[in-house]
């Protein structure tokens, strides 16, 4: 009779431990593999400069890429100049201090980053930064 109480008192529990692990470790490598992604996919050659010196991080700061083929992008995302002069505008109304760092490729052809510099111009944004790759 005894064996009778023991399997009734017997309750089946699913053990998540070795579930949350895998999740753990999911979670930990999307989190080191996504930023690896999203700068990869902006990958340019920047022009070598000897004169080139670390720019200190502003308030407000825009990130702006040109690539070789001509292709703008505002802060990782793809952009026509219609829309980059509008995005530019409504950040440089609320934020009189705005600067800008504009990553060309060095095999860009002058006329693409020509157009951005002169929408930044255009708008009078005083603090126009081009990055450069430094020589050691």
């Amino acid at each position: 009779m005894n064996s009778k109480c023991r399997k009734q008192n017997l309750i089946a529990e699913i053990n998540i431990t070795p579930f949350t692990d895998v999740i753990l470790v999911l979670l930990i490598i999307f989190m080191i593999t996504t930023p690896l992604i999203v700068q990869s996919s902006l990958k340019v050659n920047l022009a070598p400069a000897k004169s080139g010196a670390p720019v200190t991080k502003q308030v407000t700061s825009l990130n702006i890429t040109v690539n070789k083929t001509g292709v703008i992008y505002l802060e990782k995302e793809a952009v026509t100049i219609d829309e980059l002069t509008e995005s530019v505008g409504k950040t440089f109304t609320d934020d009189n201090n705005l600067s800008v760092l504009v990553h060309a490729d060095e095999v860009v052809q002058f006329k693409y980053l020509a157009r951005v510099l002169d929408v930044l111009n255009g708008m009078g944004i005083k603090n126009i930064n081009v990055a450069v790759a430094t020589k050691k």
